[in-house]
């Protein structure tokens, strides 16, 4: 691994393609083939972009957006900012026209690189209503659909890197300077925080803090230069920049980009990444594949893997405790593992993980078992955007369900008087971009202050229980966390979103539902039940006995004061779009408040449906409102809960 102390990215690019000029470093899938970009290419395109964009008047510290899905020009493009001593900031690509126009505008960006005509067309409709005003250059790196688009705002990717062609011969070593200028404490990314409170805040991410994180992690896990990583969660989010860029430039190790969103499952299965990092949705969504097949299945394969999966769970029980699996267990684990498990994992593309991680939410426990039991190395880490992302980890032979492990070498950890988790290393940020307020309220004396509650493990294990605010106290006094909850909840394949409510003066704990649209549409043809929309289907008698069957569930090693009473499945998916979810799909709790407040007073009336008014956009633009009644169901088959306070339901707090 290359010695980063003191470096910037795009210094430690340089020493790759010095030392590995003809290693691949870069490898993107078009038209089904591999495309890769050594050392010695990656560097050169790092150079040609960076002088083109300062032919175009790109100055020292001055910020570059980038809007787009993960490809080589987005790493390009991010590195040549930082070879000019600016810093990059990364925007959602599938983020409305309003976030686009609050990072872009918070951060008074100049040059936003976009990938392609969806994006661009954001970006002109944001200028076309006058809130791009800082904006002079959109340079687009995909020119299908927008070959007779004139707008002199408008460049392409290769022709910037042209203008660098016709600099680098004016000035030949100008930007040798350039890059020898630059420092490990300048700011190499402004990273959005979740913003789950409200707009999210651009956290001042420096070259150093970044890569203490990436040494700090390899140095408890190490990865190889052989080894190989796909890129395929938004770059935008820094669990991917810690992996992708953090570390692969310390280590020199291939990164790889799918072809698209619909490719990435099998691609997934080509690269065959030893490492990856994913957000409890991915997680998820890989489990609830599993799931269906195994309901399609036929009843021998069905049985095969039950037994497989038992040995599985059974010997991942005694390795997670550190003892052996012993003979019997061990001969036995082999046989499910090559009968059943490792099937499994080749179709889930992990066949060849050495170590997965999961952050930026809680993971249920029964999905970190699943995972477990099939013979994948996954573990939880927990740190925020304003730490790069890692701060506590999980070793190999000592992973626990309920906790997130141990502090990375470098942190400090500790838990504050009221249950609050504080955090010191390195890897801190500086603060938040234009926002002295929030960062004088997170760094105090040296501490991040994360606002989540937790506390230590006799023998230093962090469990976190979740945002401090969130912390809900049940009736009988108990408290509990409503995220782990929604976790159990969702370890249904037929539930994709749930939230939670209860504690405060709410008597008891209740939850929202949205159901897993593909995965029940696929049950309902199965079963030959008919239905239309969305909303149709979630309304059917048998998809309620579903999800009550899955509640019930939830709710059978739960505390009798935190068990889920009474439910409603929605009327339609809760969405990033809409506000409801952030991009990285952590509830916006105040936002469902606010705007489903007549469905949860309803869970607490003791009614057995309410009928809310919901606003339809058809195809054509029209809209029209229309009345749809929610059926309000218990776990337990019994009738409508009676309140047992009188109060007013209307606003009450403590809903999460």
């Amino acid at each position: 691994m290359t010695d980063a102390a003191g470096a910037t990215f795009p210094q430690l690019l340089d020493g790759l393609a010095r030392r590995r000029p003809g290693r691949v470093a870069l490898r993107e899938k078009r038209y089904g083939i591999w495309e890769p970009l050594t050392f010695a290419e990656y560097q050169r395109r790092v150079r040609r972009f960076a002088l083109g964009l300062a032919a175009l008047g790109f100055q020292r510290g001055e910020v570059l957006a980038i809007l787009g899905d993960n490809r080589p020009e987005w790493v390009i493009a991010e590195l040549a900012a930082q070879a000019l001593g600016g810093a990059s900031v990364g925007l959602y690509p599938d983020g409305v026209v309003d976030e686009v126009h609050h990072v872009v505008d918070h951060a008074r960006v100049r040059f936003i690189v976009a990938e392609d005509q969806e994006q661009v067309d954001k970006l002109i409709a944001l200028r076309e209503g006058g809130r791009l005003a800082t904006v002079e250059h959109i340079v687009f790196y995909d020119p299908h659909g927008l070959e007779h688009y004139e707008l002199d705002v408008l460049l392409e990717f290769t022709a910037v890197e042209e203008l660098g062609d016709g600099l680098e011969q004016e000035r030949p070593g100008w930007l040798d300077e350039q890059i020898a200028l630059g420092s490990a404490g300048d700011t190499a990314v402004l990273c959005t925080t979740s913003g789950t409170t409200g707009k999210p805040k651009l956290a001042m991410l420096s070259h150093a803090n970044l890569l203490s994180m990436g040494s700090s992690l390899m140095a408890l896990d190490p990865i190889d230069p052989q080894d190989e990583f796909l890129s395929f969660l938004p770059l935008a989010w820094i669990g991917e920049q810690m992996i992708a860029l953090a570390c692969a430039l310390q280590t020199g190790f291939a990164l790889s980009f799918p072809e698209s969103a619909a490719t990435m499952r099998s691609d997934l299965r080509e690269i065959g990444p030893r490492v990856m990092f994913s957000p409890p949705r991915i997680w998820e969504s890989l489990l609830s594949s599993v799931q269906v097949r195994l309901s399609d299945a036929g009843w021998l394969k069905r049985a095969v893997f039950a037994l497989g999966y038992a040995l599985g769970e059974r010997a991942a029980d005694r390795r997670l405790r550190g003892r052996r699996t012993g003979v019997l267990l061990g001969l036995g684990y082999l046989l499910a593992d090559w009968t059943a498990l490792r099937p499994v994992r080749n179709q889930l593309g992990l066949v060849r993980l050495r170590r997965a991680y999961t952050g930026g939410a809680p993971l249920g426990p029964d999905v970190f078992r699943f995972f477990h039991a099939i013979g994948v190395n996954l573990k939880q880490i927990y740190g925020q955007t304003e730490i790069c992302g890692i701060a506590v980890v999980h070793r190999d032979g000592d992973i626990r369900f309920n906790t997130v492990g141990l502090p990375i070498p470098g942190t400090e950890l500790r838990i504050a008087e009221g249950g609050e988790i504080l955090l010191r290393s390195p890897a801190v940020f500086s603060g938040f971009y234009r926002h002295e307020e929030a960062t004088a309220e997170a760094l105090q004396e040296g501490w991040l202050h994360t606002g989540d509650a937790g506390y230590l493990e006799e023998d230093g294990h962090l469990v976190v229980i979740d945002r401090a605010r969130d912390v809900m106290e049940a009736e009988d006094g108990s408290l509990f966390s409503p995220a782990f909850i929604e976790n159990k909840l969702k370890f249904s394949q037929y539930v994709q979103e749930a939230v939670v409510f209860g504690g405060g003066e709410l008597p008891y704990v209740t939850s929202m539902v949205s159901i897993d649209m593909e995965t029940i549409g696929t049950w309902a043809e199965r079963e030959h039940i008919s239905y239309t929309t969305y909303t149709d289907l979630a309304q059917k008698p048998e998809v309620y006995e579903l999800i009550r069957r899955a509640v019930a569930r939830a709710n059978e090693d739960l505390p009798e004061g935190v068990r889920i009473r009474r439910f409603v499945l929605l009327h339609k998916q809760l969405d990033a779009d809409d506000e409801e979810l952030t991009r990285t799909r952590k509830v916006r709790r105040r936002t469902i408040n606010e705007r489903y407040g007549t469905i949860i007073d309803a869970l607490y009336a003791g009614i057995d449906a309410v009928t809310i008014t919901s606003l339809v956009t058809y195809q054509d633009g029209t809209q029209a409102r229309r009345d749809i009644s929610l059926r309000i169901e218990s776990p337990d088959g019994a009738g409508p809960e009676r309140p047992r306070r009188r109060r007013q339901l209307a606003g009450v707090g403590g809903r999460g």
